[in-house]
């Protein structure tokens, strides 16, 4: 029975805003997977340095014992607390373990979870917005998208910061630049992305204002971490179809969510809610409370998303998975196997494992760029409103 014998990180930069880490894990009889966490701008090494740690605990360990190493990482390991660092890191290794699995029983992962419901995913186009400093500037931005065979894209209205309050002037041009996109695209399901920024109050007045203009999705209105505020957008703006989850990263989490009925669509992330088999279970766990499932994936556009595509095709419940055209072009320079996609679709890869594949050479050239610190908010008459702070334009 193969073990695990060696686990390798690689932090690296696709000629993106942001760092990327995959993973591999290979095993006592040569076979490798990949896997991949999700890291945020700034905190890489973190992820890194958590993965190493765990690497001496699992070697030894059968590749086939996913389940088991899922559950004592956490109770040992991580001595039963949460962190997003963690889940992060242990997602990088679960997901390389099943691309071991599949090689080594000839199978694709969707075969091992049961099977695929389809063979191909549909998937929209985050990303392409960021940088946009006008509404005429995205709308320019789309058309390319829409050029490239997407019919579904996602991007923030907001040009302000991200805060729980917001301006009327900002919330006004939120709402003409939704009517723009619209006027712009009227055949793309447009979906609207919040960050977590408004109060009750402001996602419920907002959402009754762009109501005419039949939004695809209403994503993270309010913060996840308090359900209730997204009970209160629920009730007051009915009509409106609420995405949650991607600051979510365990079952309990998920279990209020579904328990107090707080969103249409949970959107959890394959690369920091314990990988593969924790998607799977937060994907059976929508089903009777016919919850749609739609993976958030702000992740490199191979490992992290091909790991995605086998998730979706075995879940009943699935819409639309998220895949980030602005990471595509350098993430596709390091794949000497990967996705493909065609008109907004990508096929469920049939090859064992994940069905792709890295060339370390390139990855190894591409070192991660160190990005400067954000800068913080300072002491104002004019906070929090008015001051530009983290706005979704520095994404």
């Amino acid at each position: 029975m193969p073990v695990i014998e060696k686990v390798e990180t690689f932090l690296f930069n696709p000629n993106a805003s942001k760092n990327l880490m995959l993973c591999r894990v290979t095993a006592s009889d040569g076979t490798y997977g990949w896997g991949e966490a999700y890291v945020g701008k700034g905190k890489e090494q973190v992820a890194k340095d958590m993965v190493d740690a765990m690497a001496k605990v699992v070697k030894g360990h059968s590749v086939f014992e996913i389940r088991h190493l899922t559950q004592v990482m956490f109770d040992d390991f991580q001595i039963r607390r949460s962190a997003v660092d963690y889940y992060s890191a242990w997602s990088a290794i679960e997901i390389a373990l099943w691309d071991i699995a599949g090689k080594l029983t000839g199978q694709p992962v969707c075969n091992l979870l049961g099977g695929p419901v389809r063979d191909h995913v549909r998937v929209y186009a985050n990303g392409w917005w960021f940088g946009t400093q006008s509404i005429e500037d995205t709308i320019q931005r789309c058309e390319k998208v829409k050029a490239m065979g997407f019919n579904a894209v996602k991007w923030d209205p907001f040009f302000g910061p991200w805060r729980s309050y917001i301006d009327r002037r900002d919330e006004d041009i939120a709402v003409e630049h939704v009517r723009a996109m619209r006027e712009a695209f009227p055949e793309m399901d447009l979906m609207i992305e919040v960050h977590r920024r408004l109060s009750p109050y402001n996602a419920i007045h907002f959402a009754e204002r762009i109501r005419e203009y039949d939004p695809f999705v209403f994503e993270e209105p309010c913060l996840s971490d308090n359900k209730d505020l997204l009970v209160q957008v629920k009730k007051g703006a009915p009509y409106a179809k609420i995405v949650t989850g991607e600051t979510c990263y365990t079952k309990a989490e998920f279990k209020e969510i579904f328990e107090k009925g707080c969103a249409d669509v949970i959107n959890p992330d394959t690369c920091v809610c314990n990988g593969i088999l924790g998607m799977v279970e937060l994907a059976a766990m929508a089903e009777p409370y016919c919850v749609e499932f739609s993976p958030h994936n702000y992740n490199s556009t191979t490992v992290g998303l091909a790991a995605t595509v086998h998730i979706s095709a075995v879940a009943p419940t699935f819409n639309i998975a998220e895949l980030f055209i602005n990471l595509k072009e350098g993430c596709d320079e390091i794949t000497s196997k990967g996705l493909k996609l065609d008109n907004g679709y990508l096929e469920v890869p049939t090859d064992p494992g994940l069905g792709i594949d890295i060339d370390v050479d390139k990855l190894m050239a591409r070192s991660p760029k160190d990005f400067p610190a954000p800068t913080l908010t300072p002491i104002s008459k004019e906070y929090p409103s008015k001051l530009l702070g983290h706005g979704g334009r520095k994404a």
